[in-house]
């Protein structure tokens, strides 16, 4: 039976240092990060528990990667040069045959973003896991919720709702081919983290938050914080390639308020759309113009033919039920 501090060792601890700005990782009461002279730290914390965020029994290399990307991504919301992360693993048993593909999946994608492991917790419970994920922004350039502007357009990158079709089929709400299913599963189980196109985007735009929750809560954040309102063009969200197969009233619900899509949305001034695109170029990264902000508090819904919608909507709580 593996102990908590062999478990450590011979799955989470490297023998070399991944980033410049770690002087100290584990193995001590503390670790120590330096950011770069004059650069702010950003900070976030995301926990995800079985049964409530993932399913029982979940591919673990996938689990590995899901719970570093959420928090990378709100360091992508943010504008900000990933660091280094901590992670709190609360574990029924510890099986080699689990913690390998999971810290796998995690370390490599920590690997790809320059961002090291620099210690956290271990003990003997449900299946948890914590990550607090550190980045760095320049003072004045961070991509705050509450700095959107009448006047902005309102931007989505990649695409939308293939995850939350992903769930349906696995609940048997809806039937789709193992095809389908499969590869609808790995935008819900593997997001991709737009930290690139976030620090793109610095200079650039207004507001930014990441899309976890379901786009129409999500944007209402920006609205609130902002103190505005917006016009979304819904019938111009960019449906996942397996979203886009459905019915159109499917797309509507699973691009305004499925959740897990991991996105960015954004705010900028409609006279940088061509600097906008040029940024979501240089990383790769499709990006569609789906409306504009504006001073009337609230969230009005259009169609293609510009006549108002009137959609139920309701993003994901964590104190709901399930």
């Amino acid at each position: 039976m593996l102990s908590e501090f062999d478990l450590i060792a011979q799955f989470f601890t490297r023998s070399r240092r991944q980033h410049r700005n770690v002087a100290l990782g584990i193995g001590d009461d503390c670790a120590l990060v330096t950011p770069a002279a004059g650069m702010q730290l950003a900070i976030s914390t995301d926990m995800l528990v079985e049964g409530r965020h993932f399913f029982p029994g979940a591919d673990p290399q996938m689990l590995g990667h899901k719970c570093l990307a959420v928090n990378l991504s709100d360091l992508a919301a943010m504008g900000a040069k990933p660091l280094a992360f901590t992670l709190a693993l609360a574990l029924p048993e510890a099986r080699p045959d689990w913690l390998a593909p999971f810290a796998k999946g995690l370390l490599a994608l920590a690997d790809e973003h320059g961002c090291e492991l620099i210690g956290g917790d271990t003990t003997k419970g449900p299946l948890n896991i914590c990550i607090t994920v550190f980045g760095e922004v320049p003072p004045g350039q961070a991509l705050r919720r509450d700095a959107a502007q009448a006047g902005d357009d309102i931007w989505i990158s990649g695409s939308l709702g293939d995850a939350r079709l992903a769930l349906a089929g696995y609940r048997g709400d809806i039937m789709l081919d193992d095809a389908t299913q499969h590869t609808a599963g790995e935008r819900m189980h593997a997001p991709t983290p737009r930290v690139e196109l976030g620090l793109s985007l610095r200079d650039i735009a207004h507001a930014a938050i990441d899309i976890s929750d379901g786009l129409a809560g999500d944007l209402g954040h920006i609205l609130e914080r902002s103190r505005t309102g917006a016009i979304l063009d819904v019938d111009q969200l960019p449906a996942g390639p397996m979203l886009a197969r459905h019915a159109l009233e499917i797309r509507r619900r699973f691009t305004l308020a499925g959740g897990d899509d991991y996105e960015l949305c954004f705010t900028a001034p409609s006279g940088k759309r061509d600097a906008v695109i040029a940024a979501a170029s240089s990383c790769n990264t499709a990006v569609t113009r789906v409306g504009s902000i504006d001073a009337a508090p609230g969230l009005r819904l259009r169609d293609a033919n510009g006549a108002p919608l009137d959609l139920p909507l309701a993003s994901f709580d964590h104190f709901a039920s399930p």
